[in-house]
């Protein structure tokens, strides 16, 4: 008998709760949809060569102590690219929409 009147209280709640909604996450897409991205190691006049030339190059970071590498970003539509030196280090795919949940963007 406990247990049935536990139960109806818990199952009352569930029928208040309003319809379930899906975010859409940026790694969900990203498999999805797979974007042609530069690679791992490439350099700074291959990834010019093969994606042309990006729509903003931000500032570059880092570089206060011998440890710490000089990092260039370059910010294409569908991704941002991060170079150490004239290498490629990383590829980050930019969020599609303002709802969509991913990575901050890149500080400016």
């Amino acid at each position: 008998m406990s247990r049935r009147a536990l139960a109806l209280p818990l199952i009352a709640l569930l029928g208040l709760a309003g319809p379930a909604s899906a975010d859409t996450l940026l790694i969900e897409r990203a498999q999805e949809q797979p974007v042609a991205a530069p690679a791992r190691g490439q350099t700074t006049a291959d990834v010019e060569a093969r994606f042309g030339a990006p729509q903003q190059k931000l500032e570059p970071r880092g570089g206060q102590k011998r440890q710490w590498p000089v990092i260039h970003r370059w910010v294409y539509p569908g991704f941002t690219v991060y170079f150490e030196k004239s290498r490629v280090i990383d590829v980050v795919l930019n969020k599609a929409s303002a709802e969509e949940i991913g990575p901050k963007p890149p500080i400016r």
